[in-house]
């Protein structure tokens, strides 16, 4: 019985030691994946799951996105604002004309109404956020052009 207990440890050594390594990514989302966003509004793979649908009951829009590693929204400004919590991962946030701000799990951010701004995962961690866009009869988003390599990587 001795034998047989390390040649099942062994094998188990063996068979673990020759799987790949996991890519960085979150892994404790408590949303489903969804729908894959536009590449015409985002760099890289993010993914949408609509939780609560615009109407005139609530007059708010609620949802969660998947960014993987390095991906991002492009610039854009919703009329209303709009509040992120972040749910896992760590990611990036930045508003026209200011630093950009690294987030994690737990934080949460205020986009003014109006104002220009993009958020994404940061390049080696996912990241999914929880969307909450208020007052939908002004309008949801409007979307703007991708954020650069350059702007994406910089710190300040």
């Amino acid at each position: 019985m001795n034998g047989m207990i390390k040649t099942l440890l062994l094998s188990f050594m063996v068979i673990t030691a020759c799987k790949e390594p996991a890519a960085p990514t979150v892994a404790n989302g408590i949303f489903p994946k969804g729908e894959a966003g536009p590449a015409a509004n985002f760099t890289g793979k993010a993914w949408n799951t609509g939780l609560v649908a615009a109407d005139s009951t609530y007059s708010t829009l609620v949802g969660n996105v998947y960014f993987e590693p390095g991906a991002r929204s492009n610039w854009h400004i919703h009329p209303a604002g709009q509040i992120l919590i972040i749910t896992d991962g760590v990611g990036y946030h930045q508003l026209e004309g200011q630093p950009r701000q690294t987030i994690r799990k737990g934080d949460v951010v205020k986009c003014p109404p109006n104002i220009l701004h993009w958020h994404g995962a940061s390049a080696d961690t996912g990241m999914q956020q929880m969307y909450i866009v208020p007052n939908v009869e002004k309008g949801i988003v409007d979307w703007k052009e991708p954020v650069t390599d350059s702007v994406y990587n910089n710190k300040n």
